[in-house]
């Protein structure tokens, strides 16, 4: 029964999240979109490769565990999910708006991921790792990610941008 809840719990949050996906990309600016879906699992799953093999992270609980250490539902679908939808809330958005409007993406984050590291087989976290540190990594790649799509749309000079 302990294992059964975190595996259904991480199948049913990875089935909502691929039956959502396709309405996060399919939005105009369509390639924007691809764009920022391409460069979240790039960027997350380095990340996350990093924190893996450097002993700060570790997953019990994962798909195809002998071929990959990552996790691959939170680097392929949840974070880039989380993203997507973050871009297009801040597409207009001021720097303050940018910042503001991480805290409801970050912050629900955050505790789910706590909450599994405590309860349950999902997370592991090691060498010190707490909530504060997942707290400002997801600060950082949703900045980061979200500051390269901006250059992106700078160097087309807002042809593909939604007004």
């Amino acid at each position: 029964m302990k294992k059964t809840f975190p595996v259904i719990f991480l199948a049913s949050s990875t089935l909502f999240g691929l039956f959502l996906l396709p309405f996060a990309i399919v939005k105009r600016p369509f390639k924007d979109w691809i764009i920022v879906y391409l460069v979240s699992i790039m960027g997350n799953s380095l990340a996350d490769r990093y924190l893996v093999s450097n002993g700060y992270l570790k997953y019990k609980i994962r798909p195809l565990p002998k071929k990959f250490s990552i996790h691959l539902p939170f680097d392929f679908v949840h974070y880039p999910l989380s993203l997507l939808y973050y871009n297009q809330w801040t597409l207009n958005s001021k720097p303050l708006g940018i910042i503001l409007k991480l805290f409801p993406f970050v912050i629900p984050q955050v505790i789910t991921e706590t909450i599994a590291a405590k309860t349950t087989d999902l997370i592991t976290w090691k060498k010190g790792w707490d909530w504060y540190h997942s707290f400002i990594s997801l600060v950082i790649k949703l900045l980061l990610c979200r500051s390269i799509i901006a250059i992106i749309r700078k160097i087309n000079k807002d042809e593909i941008s939604i007004k």
